[in-house]
């Protein structure tokens, strides 16, 4: 080894011992005679020091010809520090350095390489190995790195057997579009890169590995978001011989592991919600339980009352937001106007303030009586000094707004602490979803997903009543994780494609593999992936994933360092079967 210890580990115990460090020149302060060097590597920063009189001339020029970056080895004794620095936890001793040997030079970097950067995002992607020299950064990685090895020690200790996957495997209809890999040994087919490894793992419990999970890359070409990336990585499970409740129990302990021994925190028992309530109270299916605003329904209380905007509305609904009652006018009227942008659509906001004197003033004292508006705050839980804010319309558009404005209120009032972990399971959702645009019904999870059995036979009356056995995990109004209890017979399996739209053909061609299967005795089983870049980002106290990706994509989809996606040669292409791209188009 080129050292005897890392940056970040000597101690005042270590004065008087003669080391070897190595690591990249952070910064160096030069007083003339007495030369400072910050030596960084990932474990830590530790000061060597070079002083006139002690230290011989040629060392001293060497000292003040380091740059930032230059990689070196710096051999001396450990002294204790005049001036100690309290903020790192080498700040009590430094190295009285005797020799020094440039490793590597180094070019000046294109943006400072410290906590506080001055390089912005699309520099630092570009120079992403650099990027992942500072603490901030690498600290990400360290938490990633440790939640995945939690989990391998958890999903072991409950008796999990890791097994690998494909990676290239066969294009399906359904879900996000794949990403194809051309065939050079089979002209003109195609492998598909796997979104999830869902028909394996099934697979796998047909061939009797009752406890399997794998921490697996996954990939989906779909538009790009924060919290999303064309290649991710899951905790992808599956258990035979088990119902709902037993999946919910285990990884409830697997969440429940991470954040004791990751974050120091013990998490009471995971509340629950059927979907129909959270689409009821909250407007969507991942609410975020840190703040109560439930939604209170209001057409008995307001309709039929001359005013037309409520009387015309499938629903009239709201919000109770505590203490804020002493909002301005110009402060509604920004609500208002964000309530109307194209990205939600409202048409306007009613607003009742609850008044310190018992009086209400709402916009719509035109319609109503104080009498009215107080029997609205009454079945809205609200007080003096509290707001209540209430839509209306179609009612699952107008869900899906109030839903938006709940989450703007709670961020503005300050509801929504990061040091606060409140997770929810979300059970019974619909089995199948209509659209619109296909004009036919589309699994809501996947097409392997049970229906409830008191259910069956609506699926051929009212399809869109059909509860699955299906359940996700949410962590502070973020989807973490979804399954569900898997169909484990050919029939089931036959009908819930035909009722997708299959035709046996296309069912036969697309699955027929799983099919057969199930008739070798396939056991009952059900599974969970967990979104494993989402979790870290929940844990880091980040909105964004990338900044716990190594070599993270931009929203572009575009990897900015090693210029990728790009074209390839046409000797690649006719290789490859693929008709000629023009590169000049």
């Amino acid at each position: 080894m080129l050292r005897t210890h890392t940056c970040g580990e000597l101690r005042l115990a270590d004065v008087g011992k003669k080391v070897t460090l190595t690591g990249w020149v952070q910064r160096v302060r030069n007083k003339g005679g007495l030369i400072w060097v910050d030596l960084r590597d990932r474990y830590g920063v530790t000061q060597l020091i070079f002083e006139e009189g002690s230290t011989s001339d040629t060392l001293l020029e060497e000292a003040a010809s380091l740059g930032r970056e230059y990689v070196v080895q710096a051999e001396g004794d450990v002294i204790e520090r005049a001036s100690k620095n309290d903020k790192i936890p080498t700040g009590a001793i430094e190295i009285k350095t005797s020799s020094l040997r440039i490793l590597n030079a180094a070019k000046v970097p294109p943006f400072i390489i410290e906590d506080e950067t001055d390089g912005g995002e699309d520099l630092r992607m570009k120079y992403r190995y650099l990027d992942l020299r500072r603490n901030v950064v690498r600290e990400k990685l360290l938490l990633r790195h440790k939640m995945m090895q939690e989990t391998r020690k958890y999903m072991d200790s409950v008796g999990f057997m890791e097994v690998e996957t494909p990676v290239l495997i066969k294009s399906t209809p359904e879900g996000a579009r794949d990403f194809v890999v051309p065939s050079r040994i089979h002209p003109g087919e195609f492998y598909a890169l796997p979104q999830s490894p869902q028909t394996f793992k099934q697979l796998l419990m047909v061939s009797g590995f009752d406890r399997y999970f794998q921490i697996v890359k996954c990939f989906r070409d779909e538009d790009l978001r924060a919290d999303r990336q064309p290649e991710f990585t899951q905790i992808d499970c599956e258990m035979s011989f088990v119902e709902q409740e037993d999946i919910l129990q285990t990884f409830e302990g697997m969440i429940k592991h991470l954040f004791s021994t990751v974050k120091g925190i013990e998490l009471e028992r995971i509340a629950r919600m059927s979907y129909a309530d959270a689409m009821k109270y909250y407007g969507n299916d991942k609410p975020d339980i840190r703040f109560d605003m439930r939604f209170t329904e209001l057409n008995e209380l307001a309709q039929n009352r001359g005013f037309n905007v409520f009387d015309s509305a499938e629903l009239v609904v709201g919000i109770c937001a505590k203490g804020a009652g002493e909002y301005t006018r110009k402060q509604l009227d920004e609500l208002t106007n964000w309530l109307k942008r194209p990205q939600i659509g409202a048409k306007g906001l009613v607003y009742v303030k609850c008044n310190t004197d018992g009086t209400f003033k709402s916009s719509v004292d035109k319609f109503y009586s104080q009498q009215d508006l107080g029997a609205w705050a009454e079945k809205m839980g609200a007080q003096t000094g509290d707001l209540l804010l209430v839509l209306s319309g179609e009612a699952s558009t107008v869900r899906k707004q109030l839903s938006e404005l709940r989450l703007k209120m709670g961020e503005d009032l300050n509801l929504r602490d990061k040091s606060v972990y409140k997770p929810l399971w979300i059970l019974d959702f619909p089995l199948l979803e209509w659209d619109e645009e296909t004009q036919r019904y589309h699994a809501m999870h996947h097409p392997f997903t049970s229906p409830k059995k008191e259910d069956m036979e609506l699926l051929d009356t009212d399809p869109g009543k059909v509860r699955a056995n299906a359940y996700d995990l949410v962590i502070n109004g973020v989807e973490i994780g979804g399954g569900s209890i898997r169909i484990h017979d050919k029939n089931t399996q036959k009908l819930m494609f035909s009722r997708l739209g299959f035709s046996e053909e296309e069912a036969q061609k697309q699955f027929g593999f799983l099919m057969e299967a199930f008739e070798y005795g396939a056991p009952p089983h059900g599974g969970i992936a967990f979104g494993f870049d989402r979790l870290c980002a929940i844990f880091g106290g980040s909105d964004s994933i990338r900044d716990f990706i190594a070599f993270p994509k931009n929203n572009a989809g575009k990897d900015v360092m090693i210029d990728s996606p790009s074209s390839i040669s046409d000797e690649q292409l006719k290789e490859l079967s693929i008709g000629l791209i023009n590169k000049n188009r």
